[in-house]
């Protein structure tokens, strides 16, 4: 059965402003290939391994299988795999993963976007979406993230959705070629009644045109 109890349905495209959300398709296996190929010295630190060295490495190989799997966690309803937009164009992968119903009714969110487009506030936006649509859709109680400490840029995404530090996970992932510690950040749905994205939206006017222009 599924963790929630039901199947996850299709999310319809997700945007604020100039960021969007949408269910990853088959047809963007070659720009995430690319992505990640054109991305290796910038993501390559922040990547899963496998401890025992199996895998290729991400846009060495065709995407469309991968894809396929990330699908079938839909259908499974153990997670929603996404693409990040930037004016209509896919700039990353937003990954909600680890769904869990029961009295947990959780969920995690790991993220990547292109160097070309980082520093532009669309991150964050784009995690208060998936916060918003995880609380208002799928009905969960409670989302994390998990970071390196060493990740500068990602922590201050969830510096600024102003997400609640819970503590350090150590040798909690498998990162980069080694068992790495990481920092949990979590929200509720109480913590954020009107909304994550509201919550972006009203710590301040950096980023604010692309939410809302």
């Amino acid at each position: 059965m599924a963790p929630l109890g039901r199947p996850i349905e299709t999310p319809v495209p997700l945007a604020a402003g100039r960021v969007g959300l949408r269910l990853i398709r088959s047809t963007d296996a070659e720009r995430l290939r690319r992505l990640l190929s054109e991305n290796r010295a910038w993501l390559q630190r922040w990547e899963a391994t496998h401890p025992y060295g199996r895998g290729a490495v991400p846009g060495s190989s065709p995407m469309r299988p991968t894809i396929r799997v990330m699908r079938r966690q839909l259908r499974a309803g153990s997670g929603v795999p996404f693409v990040i937009i930037y004016d209509d164009e896919v700039v990353g992968q937003l990954s909600v993963s680890e769904v869990s119903g029961g009295a947990l009714q959780s969920a995690q969110i790991g993220y990547w976007v292109s160097e070309h487009v980082a520093g532009r506030g669309i991150t964050p936006a784009a995690v208060a979406l998936a916060i918003d649509y995880l609380f208002a859709e799928l009905r969960l109680h409670r989302v994390e993230i998990c970071i390196r400490p060493e990740n500068t840029a990602s922590l201050r995404v969830v510096e600024k959705l102003r997400m609640r530090y819970e503590g350090r996970r150590s040798a909690y992932i498998h990162i980069d070629g080694d068992w790495r510690d990481h920092d949990c950040y979590a929200v509720t749905r109480e913590e954020v009644a009107a909304g994550m994205l509201q919550r972006l939206l009203d710590a301040g006017d950096e980023g604010r045109e692309r939410l809302t222009g």
